[in-house]
């Protein structure tokens, strides 16, 4: 497993593209309105849209397994909540996503 992904969610995407461009200096990836991306070594800092299910400001991990219905199945034997179990996206990939110990939401694609 590898933490892949640090999405944060935004409300004035320009407005966080600077900050983090500008501001802290990270290096742009490509930009979009619904979705930028910055390097930063292994963990890539995603920004997303804020919306109702997540208030700007709001953080999800977005973890990279190598079979994502094995990980799917391990974690649902060990208690582990899904609120979407691995589903095709728009963008090609699959994801899932699930609910950590603290209610935080994750998400986990293939590597």
């Amino acid at each position: 497993m590898k933490l892949s992904y640090v999405i944060k969610f935004v409300a004035d995407m320009n407005r966080a593209v600077k900050f983090y461009r500008d501001v802290l200096g990270l290096q742009l990836k490509f930009e979009s309105p619904g979705w930028s991306e910055f390097a930063t070594g292994e963990t890539t800092l995603a920004l997303h849209p804020a919306s109702e299910n997540n208030p700007a400001g709001a953080v999800e991990l977005g973890f990279g397994v190598p079979d994502m219905q094995k990980f799917h199945q391990e974690m649902i034997a060990k208690g582990v909540q899904f609120s979407m179990p691995p589903t095709k996206q728009d963008f090609g990939g699959a994801l899932a996503r699930f609910v950590d110990s603290e209610g935080g939401c994750c998400s986990v694609g293939s590597q």
